[in-house]
């Protein structure tokens, strides 16, 4: 069965910085899957973040290029999201995907004051 457990959020003021992480457990192979951040804001859908491949390929939504890095750890089967320039409109709850199980962790909360 696979967990996800996210860690690292909290409040910042715009222009900080948070580093969010995902620890996994339940996957085989970690290496070769496709790992995702989302997020969700008050009223709103979830939306895709950034994920990364095996290989270490990455994509990440317009909103946030430049700003946030998605990067994973084979060893420890863990991702993490690195978020600099925050910006108040980045504030919602972050959820890790495992994309071929479908999994969601509980999500962490990221607020982000002006």
């Amino acid at each position: 069965q696979v967990q996800l457990v996210e860690s690292g959020g909290g409040s910042v003021q715009a222009g900080g910085s948070l580093r969010l992480s995902c620890e996994t457990s339940g996957i085989i192979f970690f290496t070769i899957h496709d790992m995702g951040w989302y997020r969700q804001a008050s009223g709103k859908q979830r939306e895709l973040v950034a994920t990364i491949g095996r290989g270490s390929s990455t994509k990440y939504a317009d909103s946030v290029k430049g700003r946030f890095t998605i990067a994973r750890d084979n060893a420890k089967a863990t991702v993490s999201l690195q978020m600099n320039s925050l910006k108040p409109e980045d504030t919602g709850v972050y959820y890790c995907n495992h994309m071929r199980s479908g999994a969601w962790g509980q999500g962490t909360q990221v607020t982000v004051s002006s």
